[in-house]
Parts: structure tokens; sequence; C-alpha cells
């Protein structure tokens, strides 16, 4: 299997944060979302494969090749939380720019862009709602023929039709078969909608990296009443993770893969922002997963 990206052991340590030994693959032609808290470390992981920050342990791979030089740059379409474009420019200018950095700078296709998300030519960027920047620079990113797309929350701050509109626009990126994206996002059913793999990382640590499909299928929903979580012994119960309850019941996800707790519990599979959420509560408390 040929891989866009591969991470192994990779590391990196600040005052009050550590990244910790983050391994993870996105296949060629596939889409990996990364989720996680604000702070958990997506945008510390996306600037470590970028080379922008120095890791202090493990190793990147862009397209087979452990060194992000500026061939690799050439193929890696880059979208950032906050615009880096400077704000006195106009797109006609950044245009110009781009063209002198990218060897395949497609500046017709640049334009096509601005004129879907209706973006003017020659107004500055410091004029431009937040919304406005994000979809700039998703048109930068998709106009020099990039191979891989890293995306940090792209959609964030966009309406619902201009949100649809854009993952469409990444849904068309992905039919040539040697494309690949690694979009950080806060907003799940985006990534439902679009990703392949799914990676969780929270406080530094990924959690898991898993095929969306087997992910759902794997990790259930459970839902039952006091008494039926009352009625489990001490292994069933180290078994749910992110644990829930309430005056009327609680809920937890299960492994299937490990048998489901006796009892008429009601499992049921869960959407993806449920099940990635009980995670996150079952790290903070330490369940075992």
């Amino acid at each position: 299997m040929e891989y866009a990206l591969e991470v192994q052991g990779l590391e990196k340590h600040y005052s009050g944060f550590s990244l910790q030994k983050v391994d993870l693959v996105l296949p060629a032609g596939c889409v990996l979302g990364l989720v996680g808290k604000n702070g958990a470390g997506k945008s510390t992981l996306l600037n470590l494969i970028l080379d922008v920050v120095k890791k202090d342990a493990g190793t990147v791979r862009l397209f087979g090749s452990e060194v992000c030089g500026p061939l690799q740059k050439q193929d890696i379409g880059v979208v950032f939380d906050e615009s880096y474009f400077h704000d006195f420019l106009q797109p006609r200018q950044i245009s110009h720019i781009m063209q002198n950095i990218y060897q395949n700078w497609d500046q017709d296709q640049f334009f096509h862009y601005l004129q879907q998300f209706a973006l003017p030519l020659d107004k500055k960027v410091k004029a431009f709602s937040r919304g406005m920047k994000m979809k700039l620079s998703i048109a930068a990113a998709l106009s020099h023929r990039a191979r891989l797309l890293l995306l940090d929350e792209p959609t964030g701050g966009l309406d619902p039709v201009v949100r649809d509109e854009i993952l469409d626009i990444f849904a068309d990126f992905m039919l040539e078969e040697d494309h690949s994206i690694l979009i950080s996002s806060h907003i799940t059913s985006d990534l439902e909608r679009i990703a392949d793999y799914i990676a969780l990382i929270d406080d530094g640590r990924l959690l898991l990296c898993q095929e969306k499909d087997q992910l759902l299928e794997r990790y259930m929903l459970l839902k039952g009443s006091p008494e039926q979580l009352a009625a489990m012994d001490s292994t069933q119960r180290s078994a749910l993770i992110g644990l829930q309850q309430g005056a009327f019941g609680f809920e937890a996800v299960c492994d299937i893969q490990n048998g489901l707790p006796a009892g008429d519990v009601v499992c049921e599979p869960g959407r993806l922002e449920e099940v990635l959420l009980h995670f996150i509560r079952g790290s903070e408390r330490g369940d075992r997963q």
C-alpha cells in the first residue's frame, strides 16, 4: 500500500504540554479526519508534519520521503485555521506571489474558485470576513495541483450552505486516485461525510486511528437503567468507555469485540460524535480502551 503520510513515534515537548509518540498513516487516495478538543495537539501535529516546528523525536514521511523540503511542499496544499495572507494584499496580487512559489500554480483555476466563492479580485484581505479569508485560503490550496491537502478547521466560520459547497469541492479533489486529505475539524458531521479514517487526539496522546466504518461498527453505544448498571460485575463495568450516569440511566461505549455485558441493556450504533465524546471522557478518567 502506498502512503501519502506516515508518522511514527512523533514527539514534541513544550512547557505544560507534550505531544506523545503519535503513530498514524494516511493511505494515498484516502481522507483522514483528525479530531480533538482545543489544545489537544492537532495544530501541533500539523506543524510538525510541515516541519514548521522541529520535532523532538520520531519520523514523518511524505510520499515515502522523510525530507519535507521544497520539492515535497510543492505537492502539499495547506489551509490553517487563520489566514496566512497579508491584510494589505488583494487576491490578484496573491496569485502573482503564488505563481513565484509554486511551479504548477494555475491562475485560471484560482480565479475560477474566487468567482465560485464570490470573492472580489481587487479587495484587500483585511476587508474580508473570517469566512471569506477561509475560502481564499482554500482556493489557493486547490490551485497548484497538490496531491495532499493539510486542512486545519477549513469549514470553521462558514455557513451550512458554503460548508456543503466546500465539502463537494474536496470530494471532487478526491476523484484523482493519488489525492489525499488530512483534515482537522470539530464538525464531526463533515468528517462522517468525507473521511475514510478517523484519528482522535486528546491531551497530546493519540487515542485511536482507525477506518471510520470499522470504528462505528466496533464501538457501540450501550444504554440501560441504574439497576442494570448496578447488576454488572467489576469486569463488565471496567469495559465501559466514557460511562455517563444520570438519575434515569446510563450511557457508555463498549468494544463489541470484547463481548457485551449480560442483561437487557440497549446496544445500538452511535453517531461519530457520540462515540468520540465517550472516548474523550474515558481518556480523562483513565478508562481501559
